[in-house]
């Protein structure tokens, strides 16, 4: 899996060599934080068209991910699905983090032969399934789905910031941080906040 030198285009090699020509990759951004969605990608990758510097999301600068963002949107097939805080909360984070990814390769538009999921559990979808642990780091599908996915959540945390000021979302995209705890402590939680998040439900409780 090409160690140490990132994701690479081998399991979708083997897989098209076993006759699943239309594969996917899916990655999620978003799980952790008190506030906003969980957002999923999906993406096929042209095998002739990949753009150049794909890597897991979380090992690129923001100014790198959002200059990959458009390359991918132009070059490949991409679906996208927004989990927001009341599914969150309503079903768990597992559970709309799956329902995100569905949405997601639902917007591809066209069948898939294999679906790859970062993690170690996949949704049902209308395909095979094959999950990577650190997926992102191993396959340039996951990888581009993992770019589309942050890109697209850290843009919705930004606007989330001009709807909701003091919180300081553009700059922690929801995650707990110290200046996100005093903002929550000074302001209470928004709508975007997790209640079933331990630290927000600690809040409404006081």
């Amino acid at each position: 899996m090409r160690e140490g030198k990132g994701p690479g285009f081998d399991v979708e090699r083997l897989a098209m060599a076993r006759g699943l020509k239309i594969v996917c990759g899916i990655d999620e951004a978003g799980r952790g934080p008190w506030a906003g969605p969980v957002v999923a990608a999906a993406v096929i990758l042209d095998p002739l068209n990949i753009p150049p510097g794909l890597n897991d999301s979380k090992k690129l600068a923001e100014a790198r991910r959002e200059a990959l963002y458009p390359a991918i949107l132009a070059s490949a097939r991409v679906g996208v699905g927004v989990a927001e805080p009341d599914r969150i909360d309503r079903d768990n984070i597992l559970a709309a983090t799956l329902w995100a990814m569905t949405e997601a390769f639902g917007q591809l538009g066209v069948p898939v032969d294999l679906a790859l999921v970062d993690g170690n559990r996949a949704p049902p979808l209308a395909c095979d399934t094959q999950t990577i642990i650190g997926g992102d780091g191993a396959s340039l599908s996951i990888a581009a789905a993992s770019i589309v996915a942050k890109v697209t959540r850290d843009r919705m945390m930004i606007a989330l910031d001009r709807a909701y000021p003091g919180y300081g979302f553009a700059r922690h995209k929801g995650y707990g941080t110290a200046a996100h705890r005093d903002a929550l402590n000074r302001h209470g939680p928004t709508p975007q906040h997790r209640r079933s998040f331990a630290p927000i439900a600690a809040l409404l409780t006081r």
